[in-house]
């Protein structure tokens, strides 16, 4: 690592930074509405986005700053078992094309603005709607923390802040300019913010990849050389060389199908989805998002560069930020550090408006004010981004960054809880809504108290995501097994509750609505029940 501060990166990296602070405040002239009051115009940019608009949106959405820096850190520290990233992204798009069209639908025919709004329609249930508006808040929080850390991460390698002695206010300082920026153009403009601002992020990123995969080899020798040395460390570590052995393989699979089943059921995934303007739009993203992860498998093998090069650092997640500074000009290594700074502003800014649509539609609005106007529900969205943020902060600034990563993993195996009341819901409406509800809450209650019994060389609880499979004996994904349970009892009450003719609640969608299209009869919303202050 460098002495001091690297200036000419610095200076590149501030460029950037005011570029896009330029743009996402500009962006709430974008496509200005006539009536701005509203969830639909603040929090999904007018529901007007088209193929492209949409496809930079859910890219810089879903491959974050912490993708960038955690996929290849994985590589650097365990090998190729670190790969799960790239079949998981490639499993997820023939999934979500399945589904992804018929919740745009229902949710343009009815004016929903988040997934509980339709879980509450469909099933006529707050109470479930409840548990999957709290799941997807608690499971996204992390998930904001932890592109702070991606930030962070080139933060320090570029040796802003001083060193660990230095004034916590002086070191975090930077920091916290970065995301006072980010809430004030959230604020500001809304969703149009990092819709705008993720054209400049993916460009950044795909430039950096396509170099890196070129330039770093040639300095290192070539893949030949870089992948005997990295097979070298592993051999050495004990860890039996680059390929992970047998008895990891249901890790690995279980991993990576748990990982694509949970990823649309984030609500910054579904509010990326939303904001398209039809439903044709989302099924061409699905055709054309897998480029993304060409790029992840590119970006992926930087972690055996990272080895490969020598770099030693005793955070893995530095391990990428350092490469860059260690390999490229200093002006080169600021376009990176760029793509990574911006590739953390992006999806914070569509988390936190997610994070707040869920609060104020489905938690404010359902219980505290139902007769809420629409300029009332989004100001108080506006004002709960806000708070989502400064959450994060404290909990990055204040906590250790492995807490914040394992509570990252613990929301991977919550929200994937919400995935037979969403999914399911979206294609019959045989489960019984209080089937539904205790085949989360039985799922949740497994999750967590696996994930909590798992331990690693560096603390007692929360230590990973892995653990052995009931009745089967391999380790695999406590998030599988948890949903795995979850489906199970959902299945068998909702037997029993038929059998019993427990009331169901009323389903207020019909079988036209998750087939409807832009210009369709009735999909036009003006003024929807959740709006207008009647209840679902």
């Amino acid at each position: 690592m460098k002495d001091g501060v690297n200036g000419v990166a610095l200076g590149v990296f501030v460029f950037f930074f005011l570029a896009v602070t330029v743009l996402g405040f500009l962006a709430s002239r974008w496509r200005k509405a006539e009536n701005e009051h509203s969830l639909d115009e603040w929090g999904l940019g007018g529901r007007s986005f088209g193929t492209w608009i949409t496809w930079f949106l859910l890219g810089g959405d879903l491959y974050t700053a912490y993708t960038f820096v955690a996929v290849p850190a994985a590589i650097y520290a365990a090998g190729a078992s670190g790969f799960f990233a790239v079949p998981y992204t490639i499993l997820v798009y023939p999934l979500i094309f399945t589904f992804l069209p018929r919740l745009w639908s229902v949710s343009h025919r009815h004016g929903y603005v988040t997934t509980s709004d339709f879980v509450r329609g469909r099933f006529g249930s707050k109470g479930l709607s409840l548990a999957v508006a709290v799941t997807g808040i608690l499971a996204t929080m992390p998930y904001i923390a932890l592109q702070l850390v991606g930030i962070q991460a080139v933060l320090d390698v570029m040796g802003v802040g001083g060193g660990e002695d230095t004034n916590w206010f002086v070191k975090d300082l930077p920091l916290l300019i970065a995301f006072g920026v980010l809430a004030a153009y959230t604020y500001s403009s809304g969703l149009r913010a990092p819709a705008m601002i993720a054209f400049v992020k993916d460009t950044l990123i795909y430039i950096v990849i396509a170099v890196a995969i070129i330039y770093i080899p040639i300095k290192l020798g070539g893949f030949d050389e870089i992948f005997a040395k990295a097979g070298e460390k592993y051999t050495a570590a004990g860890a039996g060389g680059l390929v992970p052995a047998p008895a990891g393989q249901w890790t690995y699979a279980t991993l990576a199908l748990g990982s694509a089943l949970a990823l649309f059921m984030y609500p910054h995934s579904i509010t990326a989805t939303l904001s398209s303007k039809s439903r044709e739009v989302i099924r061409r993203n699905t055709t054309i998002l897998p480029l993304y992860s060409l790029m992840l498998g590119l970006l992926a093998l930087l972690g055996f560069m990272a080895i490969a090069a020598g770099v030693k650092v005793t955070n893995g997640q530095l391990a990428i930020p350092q490469l860059f500074e260690d390999m490229f000009p200093d002006w080169f290594a600021g376009v990176a550090f760029a793509a990574i700074g911006i590739g953390a502003l992006v999806p914070a800014a569509i988390m936190s408006i997610a994070a707040a649509n869920l609060f104020t539609r489905n938690i404010y609005k359902d219980f505290i004010k139902p007769d809420a106007t629409p300029e009332q529900e989004t100001k108080v969205s506006k004002l709960v981004s806000l708070l989502v943020k400064v959450g994060a902060l404290v909990f990055v600034l204040t906590m250790d960054k492995t807490v914040a990563i394992n509570f990252q993993l613990l929301g991977g195996i919550w929200i994937l809880q919400t995935f037979p009341a969403l999914v399911g819901g979206l294609f019959t409406r045989w489960f019984h809504r209080w089937a539904l509800l205790a085949g989360w809450a039985v799922g949740m209650l497994y999750g967590t108290l696996a994930a909590y019994g798992v331990a690693s060389p560096t603390q007692k609880h929360f230590g990973g995501s892995a653990k052995e499979i009931p009745g089967i004996g391999e380790i695999g994904y406590i998030g599988l097994t948890a949903f795995v349970l979850n489906v199970v009892v959902t299945v068998i009450l909702t037997f029993a509750l038929k059998a019993a003719k427990a009331p169901d609640g009323i389903d207020e969608t019909t079988p036209a609505d998750y087939t409807a299209d832009a210009g369709d009869p009735g999909v036009e919303v003006e003024l929807p029940p959740a709006t207008a202050g009647t209840s679902h």
